[in-house]
């Protein structure tokens, strides 16, 4: 799992009666781009997610998504609340006939929010 940085624009501002130096504002803040990788699994719950994304159903098909971590124990260590989320790159896995490597899906997701809640 890769958790996006989020970062804040800083704006200069000054206005024509204050002093010669400018000010820092804040601008847009910018969610980025979270991927989560998986064994395979039997279910389509993601690759008909990312289907329907590359269908044009963006708008309809944005969801909030829950990220916990956990410990070897199966404890919560970590949660964290991802919003307006939307798979932008799906990754099945390379499949090698030759290999006995396990398969891998690799989910990125756009978003515009990211809480860390635990």
């Amino acid at each position: 799992m890769a958790i996006g940085e989020t970062t804040t624009d800083a704006v200069d501002y000054r206005e024509g009666n204050e002093p010669a130096h400018v000010r820092k504002l804040s601008g847009l803040t910018k969610y980025g781009n979270i991927t989560l990788k998986a064994g395979y699994t039997d279910s389509l719950e993601i690759a008909n997610w990312h289907k329907r994304i590359v269908a044009g159903e963006i708008s309809s098909q944005r969801k909030t998504v829950t990220i916990v971590v956990q410990d070897e124990l199966g404890a919560d260590k970590a949660r964290f609340v991802i919003s307006e989320a939307w798979p932008l790159k799906y990754d099945p896995s390379d499949l090698n006939a030759k290999g006995n490597e396990v398969l891998i899906e690799t989910l990125e997701l756009a978003n515009e929010g990211l809480e860390r809640t635990r």
